[in-house]
Formats: structure tokens, sequence, C-alpha cells
């Protein structure tokens, strides 16, 4: 079912659906069918799913013949969201229609490294309004994508959202209309980084929940080589790691797989912001743990848990803290989830979707499942990012 969020006074306007289907044109129309009319909305969000990524450029081109948008922005996912249905590991398209301010955003296309192609879509723009927050999708497959994002979030002085595209074939991304006179590729492209600016006129609100949960105290990494953990607070690492998770899983360590992570708290923050990475090794004999990202010594660590109780306790927390700062009921929302959330971690009946509205209402909402989300300007993994427009 479309959900529709109008407000005459501010001219803001959003309306999203969802279909699923193994033919793109008939998903498409069931789209439109359930859009409706989307009189003057210049901004549409699109995401689809990888089984419908080959049609990227088919379903873009139609969207803007029917509705009129010009400007897309979006990518694909193991799943999509809409409303308050998630479709996963399904062929299935959700859009959005957005009526904004025509200079209250910016679309820029993708960038891989220099941001030359940015400045000269965006650069004149940004001089003018400036942009306190930008949506962006960005190919798991760059080599230096933590810097891309950093380089881009600091050059544009803006808070990012979004994700990485999350895809078994291509790697689609909406972005800058290929009848602009200084592109010459087309509404879909790959590679780097794209998305859309917003300006500080354009009131939101952001949150990011993590996936999981501190189950030790925060601690010091005194020993390290490249991404393997030699020594936490002077000691063999495996002997601190064992003390954190517990007598239960430590006698059997095989257990711990897909259930306990490091958590790599962030400078400047308490522990409620951190980085999730995967345990890639451990050696029982010479007493260390490997991890999926490079430390070093003197860093922060500590070891957290991820199951259905605590990734759900965790966005409750989040949601409650957005709600108290949002006064208003919002007008639209975005919403990117790792592909290890969703109905893995969840179960089924949508259960993310369904703790945003409970906490927001019946807002219009669309959104995909990434390989990987981004907030601020950095790359998180297992956690939910939740953008209001209010």
């Amino acid at each position: 079912m479309a959900t529709l969020a109008d407000d005459t006074a501010t001219d803001v306007f959003f309306k999203a659906a969802s279909a699923i289907g193994s033919e793109w044109g008939p998903v498409v129309k069931s789209c439109l069918d359930e859009l409706g009319p989307v009189e003057g909305c210049n901004l549409g969000f699109l995401y689809i799913t990888d089984a419908l990524a080959e049609h990227a450029t088919s379903i873009v081109t139609l969207l803007r013949g029917v509705t009129g948008i010009r400007d897309w922005v979006g990518t694909v996912g193991i799943g999509v969201c809409a409303n308050d249905e998630e479709w996963f590991d399904q062929p299935a398209i959700a859009v959005m229609a957005a009526r904004l301010p025509p200079d209250s955003f910016r679309l820029f296309p993708v960038v891989s490294g220099d941001l030359e192609p940015l400045r000269r879509m965006a650069g004149g723009w940004l001089d003018k309004h400036g942009a306190s927050l930008a949506l962006v999708h960005a190919d798991p497959r760059h080599q230096d994508l933590a810097g891309l994002v950093t380089t881009l979030s600091e050059s544009t002085a803006s808070f990012l959202v979004g994700g990485l595209s999350a895809s078994r074939s291509e790697f689609p991304q909406f972005t800058i209309p290929g009848n602009t006179a200084t592109m010459t590729s087309g509404p879909v492209a790959d590679g780097g980084v794209s998305g859309v600016l917003f300006a500080p006129t354009l009131n939101v609100a952001t949150g990011l929940s993590q996936g999981c949960t501190p189950i030790g105290p925060k601690r010091t990494i005194t020993a390290a080589e490249d991404n393997v953990i030699l020594e936490i607070d002077g000691r063999p690492a495996l002997d601190v790691f064992k003390e954190d998770i517990g007598e239960l899983l430590a006698r059997d360590l095989r257990r711990v797989s897909g259930y306990i992570f490091a958590g790599l708290p962030i400078p400047g923050t308490d522990t409620a912001d951190y980085l999730v990475r995967d345990l890639i090794a451990i050696d029982p004999r010479a007493g260390w743990i490997s991890i999926a990202h490079r430390v070093q010594s003197g860093q922060p660590i500590l070891f957290t848990r991820r199951d259905q109780q605590s990734a759900e306790s965790d966005m409750r927390r989040m949601l409650a803290n957005l709600k108290k700062r949002v006064k208003t009921t919002p007008k639209g929302a975005i919403y990117v989830s790792c592909i290890a959330r969703g109905p893995s971690l969840f179960g089924d009946g949508s259960q993310e979707l369904a703790m945003i509205r409970e906490t927001f209402g019946d807002i219009p909402l669309a959104g995909f499942f990434a390989s990987g989300e981004i907030s601020h300007n950095r790359l998180y993994g297992y956690t939910g990012v939740l953008t209001l427009f209010l």
C-alpha cells in the first residue's frame, strides 16, 4: 500500500510504493499504479533487488518517462523495503517520490577518487547553499572506499548517510541523468560513490542502530601486527577474549562464529559508537586473534554479541532517541539496513519497519539492505541507518 505525506505549507511531499515480480516491466507498472499521481515531484528514490539489476537502465528510464521526475537516486540491494514491507532475496522494486523546494537538493555523479565530477555538477550549488546531509550509495568493489567516504564528507562539509550496493551480479547506482550536457554515461553508473546533497534549509534527523551489544569493558590493544591482535591490556589477546565472552563460549570457540564480533570504539565518542568487525581467525596455541580490520597498539577495543534480542534492544534505543529530537511527524524516511539483519536476524514480518512505524507512524519510507552502511564519514557493518525528512 502506498503511503503519502503532504504539507502544502512547506510544499514538501513524499509518497512511496513497492512491488515484486519476475518481470521488471509489470513490477514497475505495479509501483506506478500504487504511487498514483506524483504531480510536482522533483526527486525520486529507487531501490531494486539484484535479481533485476541487469534491467536497471530500463527501470529508471521508464520511471523517468512516466512520472516526469528527472532526478533519481538509489542502488541495488539483496533486499529492498518500502513503507511497512521488506522484500528480501526476490525480484522487487521500492520507489519513493518527493516534492522538495527546487534549490534544496543537488545530485552528483559517481566519484571514484578525483572529486572533479562532483565539483563540476554541484560545486556552484554547494558554494551558494552548502550541504548539511548527503544520501550516498557506494560500490563495494572500490579499493579505498573508506578513504573516499571520508574525503567526500570533508569536501562537502556534510553528514553522509547511505550504504554499499549489495549484489551477486551487477552494481548499478542511479545518479545524474544522461541528458545533462556534461555527463555521457546515462542515469546508471557504478565504480565509486554517487548520491544527492541536501541543503541546510531542509530539516532532517538521522539515527544509527548497532546490531550488537558490548559484552565486556572497553580495553586497549597493546601489541598488534596488521589485523592480528597479539596482546590486549598487556596480556595474551585470546586470554582476554575468553574472559570477556564467558566460560561457556570459551570452552568451544567454534560457537563464536557469527555471534561474537570485535568492536572498535571511535575516538571522541562513548562505546555506543563503534565499528563492528568480523573475527577472522583464532590461534589457541599462540594466543592471538585476527579481525577484519587493520589495528595498532594503543587502539581501544571491545567485544560484542549479535543476536535478535541485542539488535532489537538497540533499534528501540535509537528510535527512542530520535523521537526525543523530532517534535513533528516525519514527512518521509530512508532506511538502510545490513543484509545480515532483516529476516535472518529479526525473523519474518518486516520487524525493523514495524518498529519504525510503531515509533513514528504511517510515514512514507524507502530503502534497501546493503553490504555495508554509511553514517557520518565512516563505513559500518551490521547496522541500520534511518534518515527522517521533517
